[in-house]
């Protein structure tokens, strides 16, 4: 198998190496109606006490979300995307040194958390969403996730359809990536994300991660999400609470096939799964 190759991805404070070991990306909801912690890190109190102990679990980026994208979720105002996430960045930058990634496709709520000092913007529409999103990235020196949606979160699962699934996926990111570009974002500041579950049926998943490495052609670092996802649970026939182990078992199969960076909820114990597959990748990194 082909070793995972090694990027540099340029923050615009930092410099976080990716390949040499997964990079695991903790998920924060800050929402009342996502799909697996709805409601549970609202309070912004509970929010910064879930995100040190995520620091302490291992987390090497923590992704702040303030708008439910689960299938069949309504859009909300970019001025309550920034009343939930204000007060918790604001916190978190004082209170950890790891870099924090927001996600969201609004140009508006980009600037004000970029102006809070977050780091990175996940863009679930891999910036084909708000036209100002690109130029935002840009001006503040941050990276940027490019992840492949079909449709809108309202319609994406209605009845997703490709021809020929990963050339699709991959002409969508070659296209966001050349999106990025033209606004001056830099190409060491590009992560491209599948987008598992975004406009995807079961077999499309399951797809994706089987073939994850053919998107090695976008020279990019590949990031992927398949925590607690509905798939996972149509393949178990289990609730979104008891789909660890499949989670654990997507994440594994994820790196062996070139995965740089998993966003998890679970962090501690996918930070054990990555380390266990970063060793099978490359004993190396175990003395002895």
């Amino acid at each position: 198998m082909e070793k995972r190759k090694e990027y540099s991805l340029l923050l615009h404070d930092r410099t976080i190496r990716l390949g040499a070991r997964t990079c695991i990306m903790g998920i924060l909801n800050v929402t009342p109606d996502s799909f697996s912690d709805g409601g549970k890190f609202l309070d912004p109190d509970m929010a910064i006490r879930r995100a040190c102990q995520m620091v302490e679990e291992g987390a090497d980026i923590i992704d702040l979300g303030a708008e439910s994208t689960r299938p069949g979720s309504l859009p909300i105002s970019a001025e309550e995307e920034i009343r939930r996430l204000a007060p918790i960045v604001s916190c978190l930058r004082k209170e950890i040194k790891i870099p924090l990634s927001i996600d969201t496709y609004k140009a508006a709520v980009a600037q004000a958390m970029l102006d809070e000092g977050a780091h990175l913007i996940n863009d679930i529409s891999g910036l084909r969403f708000d036209p100002q999103m690109a130029e935002t990235v840009a001006r503040f020196k941050a990276a940027v996730v490019l992840m492949h949606i079909q449709g809108t979160p309202r319609d994406m699962q209605q009845n997703p359809h490709y021809q020929h699934l990963i050339p699709e996926i991959t002409d969508y990111l070659r296209g966001s990536i050349d999106l990025a570009l033209r606004a001056g974002i830099l190409p060491e500041q590009i992560i491209v994300d599948p987008g598992l579950g975004f406009g995807k049926t079961l077999s499309h998943n399951l797809e994706i991660i089987r073939r994850l490495d053919e998107f090695r052609c976008l020279d990019k670092p590949i990031l992927i999400g398949p925590s607690r996802k509905s798939f996972i649970g149509k393949v178990l026939d289990l609730p979104v609470d008891e789909r660890l182990e499949g989670t654990a078992a997507a994440v594994a199969a994820a790196i062996m096939m070139g995965a740089h960076l998993v966003r998890v909820h679970d962090v501690k114990a996918m930070v054990r799964v990555a380390r266990i597959m970063d060793a099978i990748l490359d004993p190396q990194q175990v003395a002895g």
